[in-house]
């Protein structure tokens, strides 16, 4: 009977505080996934990238990643110089 309901109600909104904020994150998340596959990005990289952010560690997913396993050469297309890859000069 000593206690108030104060603490009670504090702890409620520190609780829902981080339900939103869990649910910001997944709902940020989930829309920067839907990007990934709609650019193309292999999902080997995009559980990389979610690893390496949970852990701390630095990373970027860039395109770059994308146009080396899409690029012409590394298919052994000719390239726009018109030299196919195994030729030299």
């Amino acid at each position: 009977m000593g206690r108030t309901p104060r603490p009670m109600v504090e702890d409620d909104y520190e609780t829902d505080q981080k339900k939103q904020a869990a649910a910001d994150v997944l709902s940020h998340y989930s829309q920067f996934a839907m990007v990934c596959i709609g650019e193309g990005v292999r999902p080997a990289d995009l559980r990389l990238h979610l690893m390496k952010e949970l852990s701390g560690l630095p990373t970027a997913l860039k395109k770059e990643s994308v146009a080396i396993v899409a690029s012409p050469d590394s298919a052994g297309e000719p390239s726009s110089s018109g030299s196919s890859k195994g030729e030299r000069s």
